[in-house]
């Protein structure tokens, strides 16, 4: 058995909180390419109404949704404070239109709790666990999943 000192570092964890339909989520920092400041996608027809349209990055156009509708907790607001954050999920890179970005979190493993028994497949597959940081809880965004039409908040 290893002792503290030989143990392996794979238990320590950075992620990017971020307020979304004014909740707190997460994402784990590798996933995440940058995050820029909101400006005007170009709309697509007959796409769900979380999906806001596509943004050219330096070449590369990829579709933005907008996080808070995708999870059904309504659109996000405008607001000069918007950000999108420019994430990688299973080779494909995409943009999710959030209320803010907080911090970075350092958390151990054994702080991420599962997510809560709560009869909803969507918000089992959309929600990896949650980080109790002081009064409040954390979501640990599955990314893949949001890509995922199941969970969609708006088809």
């Amino acid at each position: 058995m290893l002792d503290a000192a030989e143990a392996p570092k794979e238990t320590q964890f950075e992620f990017i909180t971020f307020s979304s339909g004014e909740q707190s989520f997460c994402l784990e920092i590798t996933q995440i390419r940058e995050i820029r400041r909101w400006t005007p996608v170009t709309k697509l027809p007959h796409t769900p109404d979380d999906v806001l349209g596509v943004m050219n990055l330096r070449g590369a156009v990829i579709p933005i949704f907008d996080l808070a509708a995708r999870f059904g907790l309504g659109k996000t607001s405008d607001n000069e404070r918007n950000v999108v954050i420019v994430a990688a999920a299973g080779g494909t890179t995409i943009g999710l239109l959030v209320e803010s970005v907080s911090e970075i979190l350092s958390v151990d493993k054994s702080a991420i709790q599962e997510t809560p028994d709560i009869k909803s497949d969507a918000a089992r597959q959309a929600i990896l666990g949650v980080i109790s940081v002081g009064e409040s809880m954390v979501r640990v965004v599955n990314l893949d999943a949001v890509l995922d039409n199941e969970i969609g908040g708006a088809t």
